[in-house]
């Protein structure tokens, strides 16, 4: 089985959102469709057929987020000590070299991230780029809008 790496944070929020569905949508959809069922007859029950769809989602999400558990490789950057190299799970502060501007990024696994909050997915075309490159190398990355250059300014193990 291939394992895919994931940060603790990813870890623990599947965990949380696992949780919830066992615990909280399971019932409340088990308490909808037996509603539904004293409704009469089912073939022309809307309320039952609505209720057996969001049973389906909620137990295929459930075996999802297990499946994605299961075969997670769960990383702890923080435990990792600072070689000043790009590593997975690191946040890297970059500098456009072009424009002068600075921006801070963290390579996590692909259902971690999360653009608007500078969480990027390790298959990326910037991260595939940064990994082992270490701390005031220049590196060329290849984007959809061209060839961007960029300076590794820091790697910080948050």
């Amino acid at each position: 089985m291939n394992q895919f790496p994931m940060t603790m944070q990813g870890a623990e929020a599947l965990r949380a959102e696992l949780n919830e569905l066992k615990t909280v949508k399971r019932p409340q959809i088990v308490e909808a469709i037996a509603e539904a069922r004293e409704h009469g007859d089912l073939k022309e029950n809307a309320e039952y057929h609505a209720a057996r769809e969001q049973q389906g989602f909620c137990e295929g999400r459930i075996q999802d987020i297990e499946g994605k558990l299961s075969n997670a490789q769960i990383i702890d950057v923080t435990k990792i000590p600072n070689s000043g190299k790009v590593i997975f799970g690191v946040t890297v502060g970059l500098l456009n070299i072009e424009t002068d501007e600075e921006v801070s990024y963290q390579i996590v696994g692909d259902d971690e991230a999360d653009i608007k909050n500078n969480r990027i997915s390790i298959n990326s075309p910037i991260a595939r780029g940064l990994i082992g490159k270490e701390v005031d190398s220049e590196v060329e990355i290849k984007t959809p809008a061209g060839l961007v250059e960029y300076e590794i300014i820091s790697v910080d193990h948050i």
